[in-house]
């Protein structure tokens, strides 16, 4: 599935259910993390398209797994508001859907960061699944260039002059903060899951967003680590969250 962000066709790959009814299906968008030097940007969030499919299968909802600018097949290079504009995009693309009654999203990592921050923006998000949120990208406007070498080594930066204004792109790193996002999207229901052994965002920071949040639901795995999309517990606790999604209408 393509859609638009900007002036930059992005990919997605949308899972559907096998019967939709009468009134539309659920649905998600799912978000996923920053590339790491192991897997880099081109094949970036292919793992999601697996989670996207058992979603739609078992819970009978529409899910899209989305592709920032820069990874998968998508057009662009990485910026952080970048990206936070293209899940408010992917938001808007599944929320203009006659086949879909909802919309929620779930996001790993820097995706679930920017996944509170999108959904603040848009009142139609009814829910968020935040998976190790950092609070803020403090460590990277720390080392914007560091961040942007990191950015290039992986494929998330192709574009030989990108970016064209430099002290513009950095500033994005300390505008877009998940403690604050959390505070504008109360109180919409927010789910965190975070390993209590994350070595890479500290579960501090889901503390704090959860406490600017104010109602949100905090899940700590016990023993897990930050790469909690291939721990069997917290996408356990995930579809759970799916099926009270589904089936409680209380949940604005």
């Amino acid at each position: 599935m393509q859609f638009r962000s900007d002036e930059l066709t992005l990919e997605g790959h949308l899972a559907l259910p096998e019967r939709i009814p009468s009134g539309g299906a659920p649905g998600f968008v799912i978000c996923h993390g920053f590339p790491t030097a192991a897997i880099g940007a081109a094949r970036s969030g292919q793992s999601y398209h697996s989670l996207a499919d058992r979603i739609a299968e078992a819970k009978g909802a529409a899910v899209l797994a989305m592709h920032y600018r820069g990874c998968g097949g998508s057009e662009g290079d990485f910026s952080l508001a970048g990206w936070l504009r293209d899940i408010e995009a992917a938001i808007d693309t599944m929320a203009e859907r006659d086949d879909i009654s909802s919309v929620s999203v779930i996001g790993f990592g820097t995706g679930a960061a920017l996944s509170i921050c999108a959904a603040a923006s848009r009142p139609q998000v009814r829910a968020v699944a935040a998976v190790a949120p950092p609070a803020d990208f403090s460590d990277w406007s720390n080392d914007p260039e560091q961040l942007l070498a990191h950015a290039k080594s992986v494929g998330a930066v192709t574009s030989p002059n990108f970016p064209e204004d430099f002290d513009a792109w950095a500033a994005e790193l300390s505008e877009v903060q998940a403690v604050v996002g959390a505070g504008e999207f109360s109180p919409r229901p927010l789910l965190i899951l975070h390993g209590a052994d994350d070595e890479l965002v500290p579960l501090f920071d889901s503390r704090i967003v959860a406490d600017a949040h104010g109602s949100a639901e905090l899940r700590v795995i016990q023993g897990a680590g930050h790469l909690l999309r291939y721990d069997p517990r917290a996408i356990a606790v995930l579809l759970g969250w799916v099926d009270r999604l589904r089936y409680n209408t209380s949940m604005i």
